[in-house]
């Protein structure tokens, strides 16, 4: 099925950030943005749950209390997330790269099979990894399948409200075209925040 031309750019943005971010977390180079390379180390477990400040949201084991502020930890496996039911607090918590990458890992992978899928994963099927590694494979899974999603559309499709049925967004009122856009925009400014943790991490530690 060929894509629909107003997904072209949409999609070259997407694969641009996602390349962007996976260089800035796994190296061993990142583009610097006028195409000259950057060396930039693997990122370790000690930034990807590094709080800088106190009462952080982060990823957490289980077995351990949420954060401050937060009143349960959401994902499968051993670890979750720290969250708390709407309305979520004001002004927001300040919040790792792990908690970054893990919003951003689960609203990609939740997306897509509500897209593209059986449309039954929710945040409690989607695990929450607590090393670095685990995390940026996770995020390659989720950009991967997000992807798969987009190429199974039409015309007809981008403009269906509702098309994608994740049930923590706008998707029920949006057509999928403003869904598409709004999963870009998560992913570059999440992206940039990543980005900007890692160097705090490096000058300040």
């Amino acid at each position: 099925m060929p894509l629909p031309e107003r997904l072209v750019p949409l999609l070259d943005q997407f694969d641009f950030a996602r390349k962007r971010l996976a260089d800035r977390m796994a190296g061993p180079v990142v583009d610097s943005g006028n195409g000259t390379d950057v060396e930039v180390g693997p990122m370790t477990d000690a930034e990807y749950l590094w709080e800088p400040v106190p009462g952080c949201w982060s990823v957490r084991r289980h077995t351990e209390e949420p954060g401050k502020g937060a009143t349960l930890l959401v994902g499968a496996g051993a670890w979750g997330r720290d969250t708390t039911p709407p309305p979520h607090p004001v002004p927001p918590p300040f919040t790792t790269i792990a908690w970054r990458l893990s919003h951003l890992s689960e609203m990609l992978a939740l997306r897509a099979d509500h897209t593209d899928g059986g449309r039954t994963l929710t945040r409690d099927d989607h695990p929450v990894a607590g090393d670095a590694a685990g995390a940026v494979a996770a995020f390659d899974a989720a950009a991967t399948a997000w992807r798969r999603a987009l190429l199974s559309v039409d015309d007809e499709a981008l403009d269906t409200v509702g098309h994608c049925t994740y049930p923590h967004g706008s998707d029920a009122e949006d057509p999928f075209l403003e869904i598409v856009w709004w999963v870009n925009q998560e992913l570059l400014h999440h992206g940039a925040e990543i980005a900007l943790l890692r160097d705090l991490h490096r000058t300040l530690r």
